[in-house]
This record gives structure tokens, sequence and C-alpha cells, in this order.
């Protein structure tokens, strides 16, 4: 039986163990047999334009790209395609929540590599994953409306990928478009309205790449600036498991399709912010950059026992609203979550759809004197 709030605000320093605990309960998925009708586009071939909106560079061979125009895609698992055990398990670590500092010439230079890498995401699961430079999520990036983001992505392993930033404005036939084993694809945008945004995979079928890790934020800030805070970015995830096989567990894109997940985390490892909470000073503003990478469940945002003072509807600062205690981010969107720590005491973040909390999507904001 899931607590209730009243029981959740109770004794928080005596049940932080068994918050831990709670948080990792999931539910037996039976078995579900079903075949996956594979369909494939062909090979992209268009010759890369140039906009206002942005700059596509062709990669290495444009015989080997191929377009995700379809969302028809979304259905079909290519041949062959599955998450292979990868390199070696990275060692479990705390994935830091802080927001990385600005770029101090307004250009943003990625040069990043889709690979396969099993993730330690508690000290008894690890996962067979594909990433965006070997981590899950992918690493947080930070800029200004206006900054140039200048992206290249090469791709280590047999499964095409490609990269989809919800914070550009452009042709996505030519920029998102999938590559090869070997092959890159680079092009640069600049984004024009600020927030907390998703970047992932788009190659078919994209809610498997998505599942299977191959996601992260990128945070625009406004040209005017916020308040000072101290900010966080917190990316959902849900994880769909097989079954372990030689101490590794691989994504399930059945289950997938099913929506009951195993675990629903914040950046990437369920309580790890109940074992390690994210910890600031009385009187400290705190701001939340929430993107929900679903694939395909909400994430109510809530902080126990505070209230968010600001939270922006819109491209902040416009379309601000004033005490919301609760929002639902969508999947594949973003909010930005403002609340001034005037009161000290351990406070619970949680997604408040508790089925999902109580498998791995809370933590805790530790407000010290």
């Amino acid at each position: 039986m899931l607590p209730d709030e009243p029981q959740l605000l109770s004794q928080l320093s005596t049940r932080r163990s068994f918050m831990a605990k709670a948080g990792m309960l999931s539910l037996a998925i039976p078995g579900v047999g079903g075949a996956l009708i594979g369909c494939a586009d062909k090979p992209e071939s268009d010759a890369a334009g140039r906009t206002e909106r942005g700059e596509q560079e062709r990669g290495d061979d444009e015989g080997m790209h191929q377009s995700n125009a379809s969302s028809r895609l979304d259905t079909a698992l290519p041949r062959g395609a599955r998450p292979s055990s990868g390199t070696p398990p990275v060692a479990f670590h705390r994935f830091s929540p802080e927001l990385p500092p600005l770029p101090t010439d307004g250009r943003v230079r990625l040069n990043w590599h889709a690979r396969e890498t099993q993730i330690r995401i508690s000290e008894t699961t690890t996962v067979a994953a594909w990433t965006f430079e070997g981590e899950l999520p992918g690493p947080a990036v930070h800029c200004r409306v206006g900054d140039t983001v200048e992206f290249t992505l090469t791709n280590d392993v047999d499964v095409p990928h490609s990269m989809d930033f919800h914070a550009a404005q452009i042709d996505p036939k030519t920029a998102f478009r999938s590559v090869m084993k070997g092959q890159s694809v680079s092009y640069t945008f600049r984004p024009r309205f600020a927030g907390a945004f998703m970047y992932h995979c788009g190659s078919a079928p994209v809610l498997m790449h998505i599942g299977a890790g191959m996601h992260g934020a990128i945070i625009v800030q406004p040209r005017e600036g916020l308040p000072p805070a101290r900010e966080f970015v917190l990316v959902q995830q849900e994880f769909y498991l097989k079954e372990e096989r030689a101490g590794v567990r691989e994504f399930d894109f059945q289950k997938m399709l099913n929506g009951l997940p195993d675990f629903v985390t914040f950046n990437g490892r369920p309580n790890q912010y109940v074992a390690a909470p994210i910890k600031v000073k009385v009187g400290e503003r705190v701001r939340f950059w929430v993107v929900n990478a679903g694939p395909s469940h909400p994430c109510n945002f809530h902080v126990v026992g505070e209230q968010f003072d600001t939270m922006y509807l819109g491209a902040p600062p416009g379309s601000p609203i004033r005490g919301v205690q609760t929002w639902a981010v969508a999947p594949g969107g973003g909010m930005v979550f403002d609340l001034l720590c005037d009161v000290p005491g351990e406070f619970p973040f949680v997604n408040h759809g508790f089925g999902h909390g109580q498998k791995g999507g809370i933590g805790f904001l530790v407000v010290e004197p």
C-alpha cells in the first residue's frame, strides 16, 4: 500500500531508509508476445540546406544516412537492433544535478559519440544502455537564447542513431537524420526560446532509443537572465527492463509498449537523491529545470512541505504562475520551478503520481540553517 502524504511528511529523517526501499518496489509484468513489423525509409540523399534558422552539414558518407520523416517508424524495430551488453559497467555514481556553467563566448561546441554502455543504476542493477557520451542521461547542455550550438554526433555502434534537439528550429530531415556506424552528422542552431528542453535520439523506433537511454536536457537561459538561484537539472526517465542475464538487464521494447515501468528515476538512478540529497541553505532560491524524457508518462512534480512561488508556463521570464503546488510535465516537455527555501528541514521532491514515486521518482531537498 502506498503511504499517503501526511505519513510522508511525518518523521522524514527516520523514514529515509524506508522511502528508499519503498521507492524500489516494482510490478512484475507477465511476458507478452508480439510481432514487430519492420519498416525503414530509403537512405537520405538530399543535399544539406542552409537557412536562417540553422545550418546543416553533411556527414562523411551520404549514402549511409537515413531520414526519420515518418512517425510510423516508432512501431518498427529495425532488424537485428537490440541493446547489447556494451562495455564493462560504469561504476555506480551519483549523477550530479547541478546546472553546468554557461559558455563564456556565446558558443557551445559538442562533439558527441553514440555508445552502448553498461550503466550501474543502483548497487544491485546494471542496465545495457544506449547512450550519448557513455552516460545516462546524457550530459546537460547550458546556453542562452541566441547562442550558437555547434553539434556533431559520431555513431560508434551497429545500430543507426541520430539527435533531435527540442530547442532547435531546423529542418529535421537533414539535421536529425540517422547515421550508421563510423559515420557522423553535424549541424548548427541558435535557440530562440528560453526553457528546459529535451534532446533525444530520433531513430526508429524512437520509443526504444529514448527508453534505452538516449536522451538528456538542454537548458536555455533568457538573455536578460533570471533571479540568482541554486540551479538543478532533473531528467525523469522510465526504465523497462528484461530479467537479469550475466549480471546485466537489457531494455524491453514490449514492456515499453505496455507502459508499466520497473523504475522511474530522476537523472537515471532510482532514489539516488534520497541516499545523497541535494543540499542548500536557508534563504537560498532554488530553481529546478525539470525535463521529462518519458518515454510515455508525465512527471507530476511536487515538493512536499513547500510551494513553487514561481513556475514558468512558457519561456521564462514570461508567463509566470505563482503559488503552484504540483504541475505535470508532459513526456518530451520541460518546465522551470522556483522556490525560496526560507524554512529549514528535509523536503521530498517527488513525482506525485505516487505509483511512479514509489518506483524511484523521489529525492530530498535538504535546507540547512
